[in-house]
């Protein structure tokens, strides 16, 4: 007779964008544009004040009310948004 088969416990290892020290401060430098379909989103320049990026500078979208100088908690660092292209702001006919 073959001896029974031991069963592996397997742990699956969550693949996360986050740090695991949580959100990270960041500190808006400067507005770039808006952006989005009727404009409702903000571009921003942000420079990373801890966490694994400290130091960094980067683009992010923000939504809702901003200015230089406030402070954003990022859930990541890694990803960084894409630079606005056209110079045309909304509502305007040229």
């Amino acid at each position: 007779m073959a001896p029974p088969k031991q069963q592996k416990s397997q742990k699956k290892e969550k693949v996360s964008l986050t740090d695991e020290a949580g959100p990270v401060p960041a500190v808006v430098e400067m507005v770039v544009g808006r952006t989005g379909f009727r404009g409702e989103i903000t571009q921003v320049k942000a420079k990373v004040l801890k966490g694994r990026n400290e130091g960094r500078s980067m683009r992010r979208n923000v939504k809702g009310p901003i200015r230089a100088g406030d402070v954003l908690m990022l859930r990541e660092t890694e990803i960084e948004a894409r630079r606005i292209r056209s110079k045309v702001t909304k509502g305007t006919y040229t």
